[in-house]
């Protein structure tokens, strides 16, 4: 794979998983509402990947090392994969009740980030263990952390 589209695809895809399961946990430990978790989703689906394609946009600029075309290919492959990997989150939502929804999610999303950290791994050389279990740890402390604010919301605000 190159560099580009390795760029892109890495970051839109942990970013994808870890900001839609963290807003997924959060809307719904705060608001216990399909409707409140879908709309996150879209939201992030969208506003976060331009922004998140534009952050590796100006990144790669700056480096000065890469062509126009080679910064175009990593923005586009993070636009797109954050995309994809946000809105991959809908389908349990819109099969499952909201509580096996964001479970379902939460096992997907960390199966997804243990092959590609492995995959990574494995390409660098380096223990895979080590590094899916390092990938994972982030993805639970966002978890945990977004459940109990969500949790927090909910009691301050009488949801």
């Amino acid at each position: 794979m190159n560099h580009s589209i390795k760029v892109g695809v890495s970051f839109g895809l942990t970013s994808g998983i870890i900001t839609t399961l963290g807003l997924m946990v959060g809307l719904s430990a705060s608001t216990n509402s399909k409707l409140a978790v879908i709309g996150g989703i879209l939201t992030i689906a969208i506003a976060d990947a331009f922004s998140d394609a534009l952050g590796i946009h100006v990144s790669e600029e700056s480096e000065n090392k890469h062509t126009h075309r080679e910064v175009w290919v990593s923005t586009v492959a993070t636009f797109l994969s954050k995309f994809i990997f946000a809105m991959l989150f809908i389908i349990p939502v819109m099969l499952f009740s909201l509580t096996t929804a964001v479970i379902v999610s939460i096992v997907v999303g960390f199966l997804l980030l243990s092959v590609f950290s492995y995959m990574i791994s494995k390409e660098e050389g380096v223990k895979s263990c080590k590094v899916i279990f390092e990938h994972l740890t982030i993805a639970s402390i966002v978890i945990i952390l977004t459940h109990y604010i969500g949790k927090y919301i909910s009691i301050l605000f009488g949801i």
